[in-house]
């Protein structure tokens, strides 16, 4: 009867700091302190972070220049823009994540086998075993990781598909999207959308590089070659808009040159560390990248689904709208990613310390990522709420889309705190392996923000839109709050330390 009435006098901070929530407070006063974690996980997430914007701020570029041609070309590429993202992200996010996380742990556990095999007697000093593990992973030498090769070849093979689907399938997904035959929009989105198409095997190669080095923790070499790609396009953008006057078209050819020269990049050092040659086609661990894989590919349809409806519904109002959601739009989904780099961070380390089975490590790394990612979404709602009134000016000249512009605004702004959240959870969750509740949690997720977006945008227009996808977002963010708070699945050892 003691021990009831003792539990019974327990105060609600006590019983918090003694449930799994306390991952979310851990270390709080620490949080802007740059320790051995600090430094770990910043130097992956800010390389990360701005080689993740790479593409959106691409499509900023090419967005701001076709904006002075006219509201019908900025609407028209707006929806091609949305077509490729939902393809490229159907293809190849699965993938992405999926070697993230499986080269993390296979390189941790080579490096772990390779520390006991140096401490181990049973070993000779010239053992094969020994050998074989100490070429893995010593420096100056190329590393055997299968899931890179299985990656590359995915990558690969999804680029051609992808290419082949969209450049047959063009006016069907067009028309789908609200743009009909005798619209004036598609004819450019046509155009821009069957060019930029064949960038696809790039796009997809470059991505599936980018998740083999992110699970070595070296997001610099992304980012390098996403930097010079996205510099070409900078420079071409506007010679093959203008001076060559080929209008859309010309942005479609920039953006694919800098597709194919950071996937040569790319390309070039990942050779010089990792053997991609595998020793047999049972090396390559097909059918554990398709298990992942497809649990993940589930996922992305619904998230993607998602945003490229709420663009077909902002093209259906008429392409003022589709111009003014474009902009806002491209501006949302580049400052977001700056917390997917903290997502691409703690993935990594957590996929490491789950590998080691590094419970502690887990906990410190989960609970510095969810706090900087708060951190952040509060500094982008500030820079973001302040600056796009006046940044606006920078796509277009046009008052309607303007007007509208400015409607976006708010919508855009108040939810980056959200939205850095939900990118943090899904990077937590994906280092956790925890594939299965990610897809099923955004599949209803989908459902009630599908059916928010029908009835909000029937309703509201335009702001009707942004309401729909705010709400996306929350629910998204409820569902990884909720996995690690309840310490459910691979949380479940919250419970006990």
């Amino acid at each position: 009867m003691a021990s009831l009435d003792t539990s019974l006098l327990r105060s609600p901070t006590t019983s918090l700091m003694s449930s799994p929530l306390r991952i979310f407070f851990k270390d709080a006063g620490r949080v802007f302190k740059l320790d051995e974690l600090g430094v770990e996980i910043m130097s992956i997430a800010l390389p990360a972070a701005l080689a993740l914007m790479a593409d959106p701020v691409a499509s900023l570029i090419d967005t701001a220049f076709i904006g002075h041609i006219g509201p019908t070309e900025l609407a028209a590429v707006g929806v091609a823009i949305a077509v490729f993202n939902q393809a490229s992200k159907i293809a190849i996010f699965p993938v992405v994540s999926v070697t993230t996380s499986f080269v993390a742990e296979e390189d941790a556990a080579s490096k772990l086998s390779s520390e006991n095999v140096e401490h181990n007697e049973f070993f000779s000093e010239d053992s094969e075993m020994k050998e074989l593990i100490s070429h893995n992973v010593a420096f100056g030498h190329r590393k055997r990781i299968p899931s890179a090769s299985s990656a590359l070849i995915i990558g690969g093979i999804l680029g051609l598909l992808q290419t082949l689907f969209l450049v047959l399938g063009a006016k069907p997904i067009l028309n789908y999207m609200g743009v009909k035959n005798d619209s004036p929009m598609m004819t450019p989105a046509f155009q821009y959308l069957t060019l930029r198409s064949l960038g696809a095997p790039a796009v997809l190669l470059s991505l599936a590089m980018q998740g083999v080095f992110r699970g070595f923790k070296d997001t610099k070499t992304p980012l390098y070659a996403t930097v010079a790609g996205d510099a070409i396009n900078i420079v071409l953008d506007p010679i093959f808009i203008f001076f060559l006057r080929l209008g859309v078209s010309g942005a479609a050819i920039a953006h694919v040159i800098s597709q194919y020269l950071i996937a040569v990049i790319l390309l070039w050092r990942l050779l010089r560390q990792v053997d991609i040659l595998p020793p047999g086609v049972k090396d390559l661990q097909f059918s554990r990248f398709l298990k992942s894989g497809f649990l993940l590919l589930l996922r992305v349809i619904a998230a993607t689904f998602c945003v490229t409806l709420a663009a077909s519904m902002a093209a259906r109002e008429g392409s003022v709208p589709m111009a003014a959601f474009q902009i806002c739009l491209q501006i949302w989904l580049a400052s977001s990613l700056l917390a997917d780099g903290l997502a691409v961070a703690g993935q990594a380390v957590l996929a490491s310390a789950f590998a080691r089975n590094d419970h502690t490590r887990a906990i410190s790394s989960a609970s510095r990522v969810l706090q900087w990612g708060m951190v952040l979404g509060l500094v982008l709602c500030v820079i973001l709420g302040t600056g796009l009134q006046y940044a606006s000016r920078l796509f277009t000249k046009d008052t309607e889309v303007l007007q509208l512009i400015h409607t976006g605004i708010p919508f855009v702004a108040l939810t980056q705190p959200i939205n850095a959240l939900a990118f943090v959870f899904d990077g937590v969750n994906y280092g956790a392996s925890d594939f299965a509740y990610s897809a099923y949690s955004m599949i209803l997720v989908a459902i009630v923000s599908i059916a928010c977006l029908v009835v909000l945008s029937s309703s509201y227009g335009f702001a009707g839109i942004w309401i729909a996808l705010t709400i996306y977002m929350s629910l998204r963010m409820f569902a990884g709050f909720w996995r690690i708070g309840a310490g459910r699945g691979p949380w479940t050892f919250l419970w006990s330390c």
